[in-house]
């Protein structure tokens, strides 16, 4: 049986002792959107806005992650680039490969949740790419994370309810 501290009282049920931890492949997304390094900023902006996402992994044409595309980059890109009348330049002009995150922090599809959300926690990221070897499988963001503390706090309401 798996216990944890409430207050006074000791909660049990909430996680089943026959089952093993939750790993990343069972809250990761795999229906991804991905750019390519030769497109260009306003493809990337239009991707994000259309799919309303703040990750945009980089894959090249045998689908290895060579890079990441956040929110933060692009309104920097935006921001920086296009701003300046002495050297502005079109969204288009602008090369996702310019602007990526190259120095990637990955997971593996069987690392545990409690590790990766340390790992986001601690680096202050906000999404992990998922990845076997080196192609993409998915990725992992702070969103899911959310996901799955609503669920463990739903639980514990019902158990709760139960209880009294």
């Amino acid at each position: 049986m798996v216990w944890a501290m409430r207050g006074a009282r000791l909660v049990t049920g909430l996680i089943n002792p026959d089952r093993p931890m939750m790993k990343i492949d069972e809250i990761m997304t795999t229906d991804l959107i991905t750019i390519a390094p030769t497109e260009n900023l306003d493809t990337a902006r239009t991707l994000m806005h259309d799919h309303q996402i703040h990750h945009l992994p980089v894959v090249d044409e045998q689908e290895k992650l060579v890079g990441l595309v956040t929110l933060t980059n692009v309104l920097a890109a935006t921001d920086s680039i296009l701003r300046d009348p002495e050297s502005r330049l079109h969204a288009k002009d602008v090369v996702v490969e310019d602007i990526m995150v190259r120095d990637l922090a990955t997971v593996d599809e069987r690392a545990s949740l409690r590790q990766a959300a340390l790992f986001l926690e601690k680096h202050k990221i906000g999404c992990l790419p998922v990845v076997t070897g080196d192609k993409l499988r998915g990725i992992v963001t702070d969103t899911d994370f959310v996901g799955v503390a609503i669920n463990l706090l739903e639980q514990l309401e019902v158990f709760e309810a139960e209880e009294f």
